[in-house]
């Protein structure tokens, strides 16, 4: 080994915590993911905290739930619906909304990265797991429409949620992060009004770059 000082912060998701039997979510519910990125991300994290464990590895994990902002992709909905958002409003098309009563939370990726360098520098992160989220919950509609006001136009377009995708739709999910914020002293600074601003103000410079 060698570094074996080294602290690895391993940037898990939500998407493992499957359909949420609870909310807000916190670290102890049940690990029952409904896709393949919770399904592998969910093995990773023992990974992580095993090496911990056994070799003594300065590990910690972060489940990150929908992180935007300036950068994250905006060609499709891989990896984030509201990038897809994003660049419909610029090019001036409309946005879909599947279903839209579904309730969610939204973390900044400044906040995002804030919570990483936290978890590096603290002795007290080590071995330990911790959700992330936002300072807002709402609803994917009312996010449609928050994102309309924020570009100053924009159209958006309700769908019924597309019977070959409910199977992996976990409905409802915002997270608990009470426990960072407790023992690392993190919580989410930027809100869902500025975060939009500040993420559209990006691509409407760079939008070339990335579609």
């Amino acid at each position: 080994m060698h570094n074996p000082e080294v602290r690895i912060v391993y940037a898990s998701t939500r998407q493992i915590y499957g359909r949420p039997e609870f909310l807000p979510v916190t670290e102890a519910h049940p690990i029952r993911p409904v896709d393949i990125n919770g399904i592998h991300k969910a093995p990773a994290e023992q990974y992580h905290l095993l090496y911990h464990n056994v070799h003594g590895l300065h590990t910690v994990a972060l489940r990150l739930t929908n992180t935007i902002g300036p950068r994250m992709r905006v060609k499709d909905a891989r990896q984030t619906f509201v990038g897809i958002w994003i660049r419909r409003l610029i090019e001036g098309d409309p946005i879909e909304v599947w279903g839209g009563e579904q309730l969610r939370d939204f973390t900044f990726v400044d906040d995002a990265v804030e919570a990483m360098l936290l978890a590096a520098a603290s002795p007290a992160a080590v071995g330990r797991i911790y959700n992330l989220g936002g300072p807002e919950v709402i609803s994917l509609r009312d996010l449609a429409r928050l994102a309309i006001d924020v570009n100053g136009s924009g159209r958006m377009r309700l769908r019924r949620f597309p019977e070959e995708r409910r199977r992996i739709d976990i409905g409802d999910y915002y997270a608990d992060w009470s426990l960072i914020r407790s023992e690392l002293g993190w919580r989410p600074r930027v809100g869902l009004r500025s975060a939009l601003r500040r993420t559209l103000a990006y691509y409407r410079r760079h939008l070339s770059h990335y579609v």
